[in-house]
Formats: C-alpha cells, sequence, structure tokens
C-alpha cells in the first residue's frame, strides 16, 4: 500500500511540474539577468530537486554531488528515469543543454 500511494505522490508531482511548465521553456532569456538555464530549472525542477539542487522529495537525486557526465545528465533529463518526468517533449534539446549547464554549476565543491 506505502508503494502505491509513494507511485501516486510521485505522479501526482510530476503532473504538477509539467502543469506548472507552461510555455517558460519557449520565451526569451529572463529581464532578471538569470540564464535561461537557471529559469528553466526553476520552472521545471525546482518542485523536486529545490533552488539549490538539494531538495529531494520524491527520491529527486541531489544535484550537487552528482557524478554523471554532461552526456548522462542530457539523456536522463530528456528521457526520465524512475519518477523523474522525460522532458523531451516538454523542452527542446538547446533547452535541456541549457538547464544541464546549470545544474552543472550547482555542484559542491566541497
Amino acid at each position: 500500500m506505502a508503494l502505491k500511494r509513494t507511485f501516486l505522490a510521485g505522479g501526482l508531482i510530476s503532473l504538477l511540474v509539467l502543469s506548472c511548465g507552461g510555455d517558460a521553456g519557449t520565451s526569451a532569456a529572463p529581464s532578471d539577468g538569470r540564464s535561461r538555464g537557471a529559469a528553466l530549472f526553476s520552472t521545471n525542477c525546482t518542485l523536486c530537486h529545490g533552488k539549490d539542487g538539494k531538495l529531494g522529495i520524491s527520491g529527486a537525486k541531489d544535484l550537487t554531488v552528482t557524478t554523471l557526465t554532461k552526456e548522462e545528465m542530457i539523456a536522463l533529463v530528456t528521457n526520465g528515469k524512475g519518477a523523474m518526468t522525460a522532458y523531451k517533449n516538454v523542452l527542446t534539446k538547446a533547452e535541456i543543454d541549457a538547464v544541464v549547464e546549470h545544474v552543472r554549476t550547482l555542484h559542491s565543491t566541497e
């Protein structure tokens, strides 16, 4: 029963993330000076990963300690994994690349 609730919660969160995304991915660079990748991350990823990449809701990984290569990160964002939504039909390849570039700036230096 707990597994069913976890799966349902993950699905609801994924649906919420997709519904919040709107067409923000197709807009120009934000006017407040944030990079396009940061803006896309804020719109599509912070619900589970948090602003700093450490939140971890519904099993979301701590992005500050990832050892994935850029190519592996692009594949993960594109195709999703587990409870994580695939963004291949939400973001363009250039937008996915921008998000990954932003995520790579979140790495912990400790």
